[in-house]
């Protein structure tokens, strides 16, 4: 089978599904990827053939003019996801001629595949592979972002439906506006729902790498949704640093790391947990700077903490007592996936969807803030790490994960797709 995956130009985007190209060219598919030009190389690197298209580096946008605010978050969106839909669409149809895969596997952000879902024209399979929470539409009127949890009573829930009608006014129903217009120019039809629901149902498939504990339990699933539980990183994904025997001695284990997205400023999150826990002669604090080179540190590293660019997180996960995160998607669920209870911050992006989840999960707390200071982060980690229940919640999350044979899982959404949506484009 031959398999074209479609990828969103964001380090947390396209590295699951290079992990899934993995798993198909090691059964003996052929994968063709197609992602920005600024991402061609790293794809190149794992050893893939990549077909690059040119996005003007959409994803990385910041609407700096504007404050903070609905208005610049709408545009934000707009601009590095909507406005890259007909580039992204005519490289897909393109491919579709020329390589004429079995099936497309896009990331749900990759919203190039919509014109291809709301048109007649022939096409392969498409298979979406979300990499983030569920963004479907609540059920109790809560609106998606601002990370709120299920509502508990009726006043919570008309609360919920009034917020929820404000954000439709200000951010969901302009930018449903905006990508029907998009999606017009290029002659498809309009969205069936918000753009976020509509990515979750029109593909012919769902990936979701996760467990459905993580998940609210409120309101309808996505009829084609499948949840997998959690890829296994490489073994050997990125070197060991000279100091990683010190994981093994007596201390205890904390990570703290902002991604590789919003990573900008070292001191929203991984300074000030250095400095918080610089007393803790007890821990060890290692710290990921997401690429960003140690020297971007300021001050000196406290003596109980060890700093790398990147750190190889599929070793390094199972010796954790605690993570700190500012709530990337991908490390939160490698976290759950591992037992490991976590201090979440962050509410940009996805974030605060993805803190709030971790604390209704009971499997650790979120400060809900993107620069918390030293002595909420250290009043937090310390609540975590005395507080024998987190760690029981991540372990009962990590026997979920367990549950699934993952590999074998995503596989079979991919081949189930391919056999019940005939090749019309191969014929």
């Amino acid at each position: 089978m031959k398999l074209l995956l479609a990828a969103t130009p964001l380090t947390g985007h396209l590295n699951p599904l290079l992990a899934l190209a993995r798993l198909a060219q090691a059964r003996g598919d052929e994968v063709v990827v197609t992602t920005a030009r600024a991402f061609a190389a790293r794809v190149a690197a794992a050893g893939f053939r990549c077909v690059a298209y040119a996005d003007d580096d959409a994803p990385e946008y910041r609407a700096t003019e504007l404050p903070a605010g609905p208005e610049r978050s709408r545009r934000e969106f707009e601009r590095r996801f909507v406005d890259p839909i007909p580039v992204q669409a005519a490289a897909l149809r393109r491919l579709i001629t020329e390589e004429r895969p079995d099936v497309i596997v896009a990331g749900t952000m990759f919203l190039g595949v919509l014109p291809l879902l709301l048109s007649e024209a022939p096409r392969p399979p498409i298979v979406g592979y979300n990499v983030s929470f569920l963004f479907r539409d609540r059920a109790d009127g809560a609106p998606l972002g601002p990370g709120l949890p299920p509502s508990r009573d009726a006043a919570e829930r008309a609360r919920y439906i009034a917020f929820g009608a404000a954000a439709d006014a200000a951010f969901v129903n302009p930018v449903r506006a905006y990508a029907d217009a998009v999606l017009a120019r290029l002659g498809a039809r309009p969205l069936p729902a918000s753009l976020t629901q509509s990515i979750l149902i029109l593909p012919d498939a769902l990936i979701q790498p996760t467990v459905q504990a993580f998940e609210y339990p409120e309101g309808a699933l996505p009829e084609r949704l499948h949840f997998v539980g959690a890829l296994p990183l490489p073994a050997a994904e990125t070197p060991r640093p000279d100091w990683w025997p010190e994981l093994d001695d007596d201390r205890r284990v904390v990570l703290v790391t902002q991604g590789t997205l919003a990573n900008g400023d070292l001191g929203e999150l991984l300074e000030p947990t250095l400095a918080a826990l610089a007393h803790r002669d007890d821990l060890l604090v290692v710290a990921s700077t997401g690429g960003r080179p140690v020297e971007a540190l300021s001050g000196p590293i406290p003596a109980n903490a060890r700093v790398a660019p990147f750190l190889p997180f599929g070793a390094l996960m199972p010796k954790l007592d605690l993570f700190i995160t500012n709530g990337g998607y991908g490390s939160v669920t490698q976290a759950l996936a591992s037992g490991v209870p976590m201090v979440s911050a962050g509410v940009t992006e996805d974030k605060a969807e993805i803190g709030a989840r971790i604390a209704w999960s009971g499997a650790g707390l979120n400060l809900a803030a993107n620069a918390p200071g030293p002595d909420a982060i250290r009043a937090a980690a310390e609540t975590v790490l005395a507080d024998p229940g987190f760690r029981a919640r991540a372990r009962a999350l990590a026997l979920d994960f367990a549950r699934h044979d993952t590999p074998r899982e995503i596989l079979a959404v991919i081949d189930g797709a391919a056999g019940a949506l005939a090749h019309p484009a191969a014929a």
